[in-house]
């Protein structure tokens, strides 16, 4: 017969801390009256001895009237490693602070801990909260009331997947976590699940590391028994999961609280027997029932031989059990308690490492040296990360991923990225900066890089571009833009650059081309006449080509042609004063307004007969005009100074006329008295 006990049976690093510190209070009776909100941990035999030594088990109804009691004897209230609801440890706290006598002891498991905070910090009216967990079960309680919002049970991944049929959660950020000692086979299906479902979900993986270690190790044990014991409290969930585990592995599985309940059955010479427990199994039930099934070897024999053994240059994992200002303290589950120095932690001598660690964490190490004497193993959290972040870097670059670092420094011949940890080279020439520019400008900013060139044998020695993300960026951009435009579109737009025929006009994302008939409707000489570069103007688009890639842009528009504004002002019949700005031998032409030009026929110049223009205007003589005809088809004008001249000759004929009757007029009223009237 062959008994295996499991590494990871029993206690829990949560449970060894609330059940050490509540022997600590009993034994040196400064914990006055202890009392314990409802069970400290999942395990019937071990709260009835707490209870024999004096410790009471109380509700949060009850421990209030405990604390208001006059007796005023010290009253210690121990939340359980389960936790308790954030109502009722608020209630708590109250009444520390409102008596003297009374103290507060949170043995809350730091891993459930860890959950109060995600659903405390991550949920809100906006979120749909899921857990994976057990009902009515005191840590699942305690978790969903931190929740804030909506929130969902479930027990199963099918249950998940009925239930995301039913719960809206398009319009909401869904959060999903776990009940940190919940089958993990069963949290993996319901990632994904998750992932089918919800495309904006929020993850936490918080099954504890060591609920994940038991259970696997379990299942190894359980392929290759004949017969496996699981021990546990009945209202333990953990105890629960490893005994459905092993029974559907090993189907003589039996779950026992202690020794007691062990199965009077013969066991044969060859079986191979394995046991193994829930995080809330005392190391005194494990050892009963071990020592009852074998009398050749001492629990503390096989204890011992079941405790690893470290070796320079592994790289283990352990949980946090203490912090202090220069190193952390890890239990790696082996002979030698492992220290990390805070050097070995971090390059930054200002991190504080109770910042940067929880008591409770899992840390993955490398160990530098083991002292079996001194019980203790330097370890290097440090060379672990580096060699994962180079790792990543690598795996980066094999993906093709688009990448993300901070400029850190400007080096001979370009600037270094640092991400993840590991420096990435970005020559001058892929940083996207013009020829002529200040690459300097970018140190301190965050850039997305790509990597172009690995040496996975040597650390460091990254190359990357900044320029090729810019790159494809302004294409991927550019093909958006082309999709969606079409002739008639009005952009606001940036003056690029000028040519001799015209300016090209940034669309954002693509250039287009306005012709110079495009940008005045007068003749001009140059586009630096109307537009200059980096002026913002209003285009349109006149004309496309989407295969060419050319955008042909209009620019002038009937508000600016002169022609319009003239005829918003002037008719037939109007009078001007126009410029003379050439001659013909048929006529001058005259200015009328800015941009639009008049003929006066020769005919039209003088009341005498002239041999050409030139004999009665010059070029820039301002002259008095009459708008005669005008044709708007043809955008033509004509004007005509003798029409005005022989207005202003009628004028004065008629004026003479008037004056010569009127002297008539009084010439006649004068003599009427001698004028002898005929008989």
């Amino acid at each position: 017969m062959k008994i295996t006990v499991a590494e990871n049976a029993g206690f829990c690093f949560g449970v060894k801390r609330a059940t050490d510190a509540v022997e600590a209070l009993l034994s040196s009776g400064e914990g006055g009256r202890v009392c314990i909100l409802g069970h400290l941990i999942h395990n019937r035999l071990y709260n009835e001895s707490l209870e024999k030594k004096g410790v009471l088990h109380v509700t949060i109804e009850e421990a209030e009237r405990l604390a208001n009691e006059k007796a005023f004897v010290p009253l210690t209230l121990v939340i359980r490693t389960h936790g308790v609801s954030c109502e009722q440890e608020a209630r708590l706290r109250a009444l520390a602070k409102k008596h003297e006598h009374v103290r507060v002891l949170d043995m809350t498991c730091p891993f459930v801990k860890k959950i109060h905070r995600i659903a405390d910090e991550n949920t809100d009216n906006a979120t749909v909260f899921f857990l994976l967990g057990t009902e009515n079960h005191p840590e699942v309680q305690g978790i969903l009331s931190y929740v804030r919002g909506e929130k969902y049970l479930f027990r199963t991944a099918k249950e998940l997947q009925e239930l995301l049929k039913t719960v809206m959660v398009a319009e909401k950020t869904a959060i999903f976590a776990a009940q940190t000692t919940q089958n993990l086979e069963e949290w993996k299906k319901s990632q994904k699940i998750i992932e089918k479902y919800c495309t904006n979900a929020k993850k936490f993986d918080t099954i504890c590391s060591v609920t994940e270690n038991r259970q696997q190790e379990a299942l190894r044990l359980a392929a290759r028994s004949d017969r496996v014991i699981v021990i546990g409290g009945r209202d333990s969930s953990n105890t629960a999961k490893l005994y459905e585990l092993c029974r559907a592995i090993c189907p003589h599985t039996q779950w026992v609280e202690s020794s007691a309940e062990l199965a009077a059955e013969p066991i044969a010479a060859d079986e191979i027997i394995s046991i193994t427990a829930g995080a809330s199994t005392p190391d005194d039930i494990i050892k009963e029932v071990f020592e009852t099934m074998n009398h050749e070897v001492s629990f503390e024999e096989m204890l011992e031989d079941s405790l690893k053994t470290l070796h320079t240059g592994e790289t283990v994992r352990g949980i946090v059990t203490a912090i202090s200002q220069g190193e952390i303290y890890v239990d790696l589950g082996a002979k030698v308690t492992g220290v990390i120095t805070h050097d070995q932690i971090t390059d930054d001598s200002s991190a504080k490492l109770s910042e940067l660690f929880r008591v409770g964490d899992e840390v993955e190490a490398f160990v530098m040296r083991v002292s079996d004497r001194d019980g203790m193993a330097s370890l290097s959290k440090k060379r672990i990360d580096a060699d994962k972040n180079w790792a990543g870097v690598v795996a980066s670059k094999e993906n093709g991923e688009i990448l993300e670092g901070k400029v850190t420094k400007v080096i001979k011949g370009g600037v270094i990225i640092l991400y993840n940890g590991a420096q990435v080279f970005v020559p001058a020439s892929h940083t996207g900066v013009p020829k002529d520019g200040d690459i300097a400008t970018l140190v301190g900013t965050t850039q997305r890089f790509k990597l172009i060139e690995i040496d996975p044998h040597r650390k460091n020695s990254a190359k990357g571009s900044i320029r090729v993300v810019l790159s494809a960026e302004r294409r991927a951009k550019e093909e958006e833009l082309w999709a969606t435009l079409e002739v008639g579109q009005h952009f606001t737009g940036k003056v690029k650059n000028l040519t001799a025929y015209g300016a090209f006009v940034d669309l954002g994302g693509v250039d287009g081309m306005v012709h110079n008939t495009e940008l005045s409707w007068k003749r001009i000489k140059s586009p630096a006449d109307v537009v200059s570069v980096g002026q913002e103007i209003e285009v349109y688009i006149k004309d496309l080509d989407k295969e060419a890639k050319r955008i042909s842009l209009g620019y002038k528009t009937e508000e600016m042609d002169p022609w319009y504004q003239f005829r918003k002002q002037f008719g037939e019949g109007d009078e001007v004063d126009a410029k003379i700005v050439s001659m013909m031998p048929f006529g001058a032409f005259a200015e009328v307004f800015d941009g639009v030009d008049g003929l006066i026929h020769i005919s039209q110049i003088s009341l005498d007969k002239i041999a050409k223009p030139e004999d009665a205007l010059s070029v820039g003589q301002i002259v008095h005009v009459k708008i005669t005809e005008v044709d708007d088809e043809k955008r033509k004008i004509s004007l005509s100074i003798k029409a005005l001249l022989l207005a202003e000759k009628k004028a004065a004929e008629a004026e003479a006329e008037a004056a010569a009757a009127a002297e008539q007029a009084a010439i006649d009223a004068e003599m009427a008295p001698y004028i002898v009237k005929s008989i």
